[in-house]
């Protein structure tokens, strides 16, 4: 049997722009994808503290360095800019996978730069 695990976290990183003319997908800093062990095209799932909306999108990359959450397409609509996201990825597992398995989870500030990353 496997079940679904969180695999990486951004918390509470703030929107930089939205585009409700992109085609769809949500661009993150490049070194946040890495930090939180996310690839490009990966599904995400993404939680609005501000407002309550859950909803899910794909990653593309954004400029390194930059602190960029942007949210494109139809997922622009279910957030303001400056809102806080919580962004994760789940992946299956085993039981025994489980057992040692450590979810990355990374800290950002008020501009998306890095203060922790978790093991």
């Amino acid at each position: 049997m496997q079940r679904i695990m969180l695999r990486g976290k951004i918390h509470r990183a703030t929107v930089t722009q939205c585009d409700l003319a992109y085609e769809g997908s949500c661009s993150i800093d490049e070194d946040l994808l890495e930090a939180a062990g996310m690839a490009l095209y990966e599904k995400i799932d993404l939680y609005n503290v501000n407002n309550g909306e859950r909803f899910s999108t794909y990653t593309i990359p954004g400029k390194r360095g930059s602190g960029e959450i942007g949210l494109n397409g139809a997922a622009a609509r279910r957030a303001h800019l400056g809102d806080l996201l919580i962004i994760c990825t789940f992946g299956p597992m085993t039981d025994e996978e489980i057992k040692t398995w450590k979810p990355k989870v990374v800290l950002v500030d008020e501009n998306n730069k890095i203060t922790a990353v978790k093991e």
